[in-house]
């Protein structure tokens, strides 16, 4: 009989399925499954206000997800995230206002539509990459966004568009809390995807083309498909993200989509931790929660330092700036690193080794 207080030291598997098991074993599904329950729980312990920063951060993640598809997993550098999410909210807005659809058939309907501009955009990949793949991102985020501000026809410009709360069988989601589970489901089938798209073919070429362009040539793996492929999916949840936030705020504008959210979600990944899942959570919950932490600090030591709230904007930036560089130089691996570090200590604890 297994004693149950001894913690497992090795992972053991004698079968072809324990191996491909998305779970290593039983202690990390009940983890999981632990941290499912509390984010279902969650509303009923928060006010609307941590609801609403909740559905923000969850929405980020699965924009970060897609971005780290294409740069975590496949290494490809893509500064037009900004651009892609504006391609799914005005995509999804479109589609809702003018043209009837329902948002269950906009959204799905508005990632492909992103993918298929991501895909457009990635074809220089084949002959670019590095800076110069960077760059022709940067030229993807000014060619959508000076389509959005001047197609005015189409985009109504810079006066933006009014999007409305999906509905379902008369169920209108316009509480916080409705929308918020809608968007935990779809973060959840996003991150399983994802987890499951580095255990196929497809994903396993990724990683190949990320660690040895060259290398990966050679043993038969087509790049400019796969390369193709990689923006595409990456763009779709890119797409999705920036339909929900469409719906979400019920307004958009091409002030939501400009370098700086480029910028954000770059920073995400890079926090979070490069080719991770939960790293892109992570970093996701970092980033939308920072201007929060910051403003509550400000306001906290405003009696004694007069004046600070005026120059918020400027610490935010400079705070933000100096995480990313603190991170670059001491935990290049970002939080998911910081979180891996945490498990490995307890997974023998209290009798881990340690070097006398």
């Amino acid at each position: 009989m297994r004693n149950p207080f001894a913690l497992e030291c090795g992972e053991f598997k004698v079968s072809y399925k324990q191996d491909m098991a998305l779970y290593k074993n039983v202690r990390v599904r009940r983890r999981v499954l632990l941290v499912m329950a509390f984010f279902i729980l969650y509303p009923l312990l928060a006010s609307n206000y941590y609801i609403s920063l909740a559905t923000l951060a969850a929405m980020a993640a699965i924009g970060a997800i897609g971005l780290n598809i294409l740069t975590g997993y496949t290494g490809l550098i893509s500064i037009g995230v900004g651009a892609f999410l504006g391609v799914g909210g005005y995509a999804t807005a479109l589609l809702t206002t003018k043209v009837g659809l329902s948002f269950w058939i906009a959204v799905p309907l508005a990632g492909l539509i992103t993918a298929a501009v991501g895909a457009i955009f990635g074809i220089p990949s084949l002959r670019l990459k590095g800076l110069y793949l960077a760059m022709a991102t940067l030229a993807a985020q000014v060619i959508i966004l000076f389509l959005i501000v001047n197609w005015e026809s189409l985009t109504n410009g810079t006066a933006g568009l009014i999007v409305q709360r999906p509905e379902l069988f008369g169920f209108t989601f316009s509480s916080e809390i409705s929308y918020y589970y809608l968007v935990l489901a779809v973060l959840t089938g996003t991150a399983v995807f994802t987890m499951n798209l580095f255990r196929t073919r497809v994903g396993r070429a990724f990683v190949a083309i990320r660690d040895r362009d060259l290398a990966a040539e050679v043993m038969g793996i087509n790049l400019f498909r796969y390369k193709i492929y990689a923006f595409a999916i990456s763009s779709f949840f890119i797409g999705i993200a920036g339909a929900l936030m469409a719906h979400y705020s019920r307004v958009i504008g091409p002030e939501h989509y400009d370098i700086g959210v480029s910028i954000a979600y770059l920073a995400m990944i890079l926090i979070g931790g490069l080719g991770s899942v939960i790293g892109s959570i992570f970093g996701a919950v970092f980033i939308t929660l920072l201007p929060v932490v910051l403003r509550e600090g400000i306001a906290f030591l405003s009696p004694w330092v007069p004046g600070l709230a005026d120059h918020y904007a400027g610490i935010r930036e400079l705070v933000f700036g100096l995480i990313i560089i603190l991170f670059l130089i001491y935990e290049p691996e970002g939080l998911n690193k910081i979180w891996r570090n945490i498990k490995d200590y307890f997974k023998l604890w209290p009798f881990s080794y340690s070097k006398k």
